[in-house]
């Protein structure tokens, strides 16, 4: 399909879409995280979280607290550096993979079932706050940020980790919703991947700095990546099913095709750069 022809198809999606509530889009969200087996995906994507706690400059005997946090990534390199961890997540299957890696490793951690948009402790309550790949996707973003500040103490820090738009997952993302409508009236979570859109979810912090980081999916084939996606990560595996099987064959396609315009391997296999940026927050 071209670009225009995209275009198009895009905006009379958007117009014939009605707009759900935040709530109603979040608990289709949770379904998809639920749905798959996301475990698989998250564990390949460690040493994102173990690189934004060095980032963040992590001190032993900090109280961190890792919000949307999938399968524990943060969580787990943040208790490897002895801090005191509280790990969260609004889908239960995703908190046990986390507790099973914890426990795997013989490390310490707090475990609770939480919402990003209405974190349940007190104002002030951690020196550290984390997200890896996860708050970016709560549907009211201004909420979430609200929150992550909260519960962050005064002089404390947010470190996030955020796919871009234009990196290799934003645009799985947009190649997805040329086949599948996506929800209508929500800001595009990708939008966390830019300075800009960042400095206007957290106005009043004392500093914000970005840095662009690349994570590498290492992958047998094209077609390797594909099958792991589409049968364990939530997004993926949900949009192919909503498909007939006309319409998987063409998704599967494209994404072929989106993965050879990024692969930088050289031979048979999959070395693709997936663009994110690294962001570590300073609260007043």
């Amino acid at each position: 399909m071209d670009n225009t022809a995209r275009s198009n198809q895009e905006q009379h999606a958007a117009a014939a879409a009605p707009a759900a509530s935040f709530e109603e889009v979040k608990g289709r969200q949770r379904a998809t995280w639920a749905s798959g087996d996301f475990g698989i995906i998250g564990t390949t994507l460690q040493i994102v979280g173990e690189s934004l706690c060095e980032s963040i400059d992590l001190r032993a005997g900090s109280t961190v607290l890792d919000v949307a946090a999938g399968n524990g990534n943060c969580s787990l390199a943040a208790a490897r550096r002895w801090c005191d961890v509280t790990c969260t997540d609004y889908v239960p299957g995703l908190l046990n993979d986390a507790r099973r890696r914890a426990a795997g490793e013989r490390l310490r951690l707090n475990f609770e079932e939480a919402d990003a948009e209405a974190l349940p402790f007190p104002d002030g309550s951690f020196d550290v706050v984390l997200s890896s790949f996860g708050v970016m996707f709560t549907p009211d973003h201004v909420r979430a940020a609200n929150e992550l500040m909260r519960v962050c103490r005064s002089g404390g820090r947010v470190g996030l980790a955020n796919w871009t738009r234009h990196g290799f997952i934003g645009q799985l993302f947009a190649t997805v919703g040329w086949h599948v409508t996506p929800t209508a009236g929500l800001t595009p979570a990708f939008e966390w991947g830019s300075e800009n859109y960042l400095r206007t979810l957290f106005p009043h912090a004392a500093s914000l700095e970005v840095t662009p980081r690349d994570f590498i999916f290492r992958y047998r084939s094209a077609d390797h990546w594909i099958e792991a996606f589409r049968n364990w990560y939530g997004p993926v595996h949900k949009a192919f099913a909503a498909l007939p099987a006309d319409g998987q064959r063409a998704l599967y396609d494209d994404v072929v095709d989106l993965i050879h315009a990024f692969n930088r391997s050289g031979d048979s296999t999959a070395v693709i750069p997936g663009e994110y940026v690294e962001v570590v927050i300073v609260k007043h």
